[in-house]
């Protein structure tokens, strides 16, 4: 059975920090990298793996200060969440690839598959904002979260992040990261630069979603030429892990039709 074990990966020295990625499936087939939410790590799509279609080799990268990488120099910013996959990236020499992230993995990855020279050929996302405006109900929420409130609310992805990480330190990422989520400049969430998404793309989101809501999805559809739209009943946030059977389905016949 496919899973990430944060045991027998890789590192990349980048800019001070040092970003953990593990490689499995098809080591010869086409590349699928997976990029996982704020506060998570590679180890949230353990539940989706065996969706993953034989003929992919799949990739999976700790965000920076996520998981088994550590923060380094920079400030976090989508920016430089997506400068540090576009390292790995070319680290490995992969010329074109397919893109599935969640939440914040899926806000790096339109800013990925939208870029000048992407090489992003189909693009997936679960639960991912592609813009965050003055008076947007979840500003608030992203606002307000502390690291107790965070810890309270998920304590095995906050003990799983300091057993895996070899710099630990919850407070300090939780102020870095909550400056990603309300950063509004260019840096931030790729806005309208979705409408130069050209590869297929699947977007997701659970029904119940509060942070990602079914008019935010639904005008993300509208401005990516290529999309399908699959809103999914009962689901909050993490749908994949609530209904991976689901998840799971839909996934594979996207893979596997492009």
């Amino acid at each position: 059975m496919l899973a990430f074990t944060h045991k027998n990966g890789h590192y990349l020295s980048l800019d001070g920090a040092e970003l953990y990625y593990e490689i499995m499936g098809n080591l010869n087939g086409k590349p699928l990298v997976l990029l996982h939410g704020g506060f998570g790590s590679m180890l949230d799509f353990n539940c989706l793996l065996g969706s993953i279609p034989s003929d992919y080799q799949i990739i999976g990268i700790d965000l920076r200060g996520h998981g088994k990488s550590t923060v380094g120099d920079k400030e976090l910013s989508y920016a430089q969440y997506q400068s540090d996959i576009e390292a790995v990236v070319n680290h490995l020499d992969i010329y074109s690839y397919s893109l599935l992230g969640f939440s914040d993995g899926g806000i790096v990855s339109y800013r990925l598959a939208a870029s000048e020279n992407s090489k992003v050929k189909q693009l997936i996302t679960l639960g991912s904002q592609w813009r965050l405006e003055k008076g947007d109900p979840s500003v608030d929420f992203l606002a307000g979260v502390t690291s107790g409130d965070w810890e309270g609310m998920f304590p095995d992805a906050v003990a799983s992040y300091n057993r895996s990480n070899p710099q630990p330190d919850f407070d300090l990422l939780v102020n870095k990261v909550k400056n990603v989520w309300l950063d509004m400049t260019s840096t931030g969430y790729p806005n309208n630069d979705v409408g130069d998404i050209k590869c297929p793309a699947l977007v997701m989101r659970g029904d119940d979603d509060f942070l990602f809501s079914l008019g935010e999805a639904v005008a993300l559809v509208e401005e990516i030429e290529n999309s399908k739209f699959m809103n999914i009943p009962f689901a909050e946030h993490e749908a994949h892990k609530e209904y991976p059977e689901v998840c799971c389905s839909v996934i594979s016949k996207f893979l596997s039709a492009y």
